[in-house]
């Protein structure tokens, strides 16, 4: 597995279905959102919950779209201290959460300020994106996502600098904070389009040194997203 360098070409609208062992990547234009014919939010909250059988059936783009703008895209163009909205709150709008998708045909960093995927690794991570005692259930998920804090961006926000942001201990509870509530948003969008939806832990030695992180960059968990393999209700 090597890294790639980001095109330049235009986008393809979807590289479902191509090889995984092209060599190239391409950044993913996602699709506009749309009001698609998911649940009210009442009736997503009462249906949501962990489900680990996860079938290999792949996601469309739209509905790749739809959940990666659920779990932390731009929802307004001024937000707090004149920066983008987002759907998710952070500390001080640090908005230190980054999202690596993994897909079957590599690993892509969502950009929600361009509503794209940018491409970074190429290759099959899928099965490290779970870790190795999950493997079993879900290595052939179509979609995993991978949330990684940065702190310089919590010690360097443009928003309120409040003292608390300069200690690592402070940190680290605000960045598992803004972690629960993206994934808590992936939850709810998966509760309400019927997808498949679990919370994890993950390889994160291999996946810090695959994506080569600098430093102040964190691993923290996976959460992965498809269609139900069948119908089980966790003990979570």
């Amino acid at each position: 597995m090597t890294h790639t360098k980001k095109s330049t070409d235009p986008a393809r609208s979807s590289v479902f279905g191509s090889p995984t062992g092209s060599q190239d990547l391409h950044p993913i234009t996602l699709t506009r959102r749309t009001n698609d014919r998911g649940s009210s939010v009442l009736r997503a909250l009462r249906q949501r919950e962990t489900i680990r059988e996860i079938s290999d059936r792949r996601l469309s783009l739209p509905v790749l779209s739809n959940l990666l703008w659920a779990a932390c895209g731009v929802n307004r163009t001024k937000g707090p201290f004149g920066m983008p909205g987002r759907t998710a709150a952070s500390a001080s709008d640090s908005q230190e959460i980054d999202i690596y998708v993994i897909l079957q045909e590599g690993v892509f960093l969502f950009d929600p300020f361009h509503h794209r995927l940018d491409p970074v690794l190429q290759g099959d991570l899928r099965a490290m994106a779970i870790g190795q005692a999950q493997a079993q259930f879900i290595a052939h998920a179509p979609v995993h996502l991978i949330y990684v804090a940065d702190v310089l961006k919590l010690s360097q926000t443009s928003g309120f600098q409040e003292p608390g942001l300069q200690d690592p201990e402070i940190q680290k509870s605000y960045y598992y904070v803004d972690t629960g509530l993206i994934a808590g948003n992936v939850y709810v969008f998966a509760a309400s389009r019927g997808l498949a939806c679990w919370f994890h832990n993950c390889n994160k030695p291999g996946l810090e040194a695959q994506l080569q992180l600098r430093t102040g960059q964190h691993v923290l968990f996976g959460q992965t997203v498809g269609y139900p393999a069948k119908r089980k209700r966790s003990l979570r």
